[in-house]
């Protein structure tokens, strides 16, 4: 079987969704941030649509993308976006004050405060967002990939199981958590090292 070719598929799928996520989930959580009114209305339903099936979404995501990567791609950003937004905002809301009034004393213009301020001391929690986000978009993009037979990690088991070729399908399921547990290790250690010491 080309696992080779398929495990790019996926990560690439993987990292074009999170890349987008970030460069639209980064913006969005700042203007939350900035926003206060606008942030505590609407951290609640951003949470509920976290927890919501998103994976329903795909019928409608189909008939405007058709049958692509594109389509997967757009499915796992729908996923992994709200998580880096939450990680956003809520990892800027948690930096003291102090630090802001200081840097506004120092008369820091507003991306000076976001950039030597706002931003490290937020770090952790908006990797946070990030790690999350990057985990449920690989296990979305894999879940997709199985539900339509198309291209990817979840379509090799999917096509092994129509073939009942059951001893690879299950050597690739193992294969696919040993990618998750193996990216969920890789983005810890980038927390690790953001941590400050």
């Amino acid at each position: 079987e080309d696992l080779l070719g398929a495990l790019g598929a996926t990560l690439a799928t993987t990292l074009v969704a999170v890349g987008c996520a970030i460069l639209v989930g980064l913006p969005a959580g700042y203007w939350l941030y900035r926003h206060v009114a606008f942030g505590i209305a609407y951290r609640n339903w951003l949470g509920a649509l976290f927890a919501a099936p998103t994976v329903l979404l795909y019928p409608l995501v189909l008939v405007l993308f058709g049958r692509t990567y594109t389509a997967i791609a757009v499915m796992a950003f729908i996923t992994g976006i709200v998580p880096i937004i939450l990680g956003t905002r809520e990892g800027l809301a948690a930096v003291p004050r102090t630090l802001i009034n200081v840097g506004r004393a120092c008369n820091a213009s507003r991306g000076q405060e976001f950039w030597k301020i706002l931003l490290p001391a937020g770090t952790l929690m908006i990797f946070t967002g990030i790690r999350l986000g990057t985990i449920y978009a690989l296990l979305n993009v894999i879940g997709v990939e199985f539900l339509v037979n198309f291209g990817g990690l979840g379509y090799l088991v999917s096509d092994m199981y129509d073939r009942f070729d059951f001893p690879g399908m299950y050597a690739a399921i193992v294969f696919v958590i040993l990618i998750c547990v193996a990216m969920l290790a890789l983005l810890r250690r980038i927390e690790d090292w953001l941590r400050p010491a």
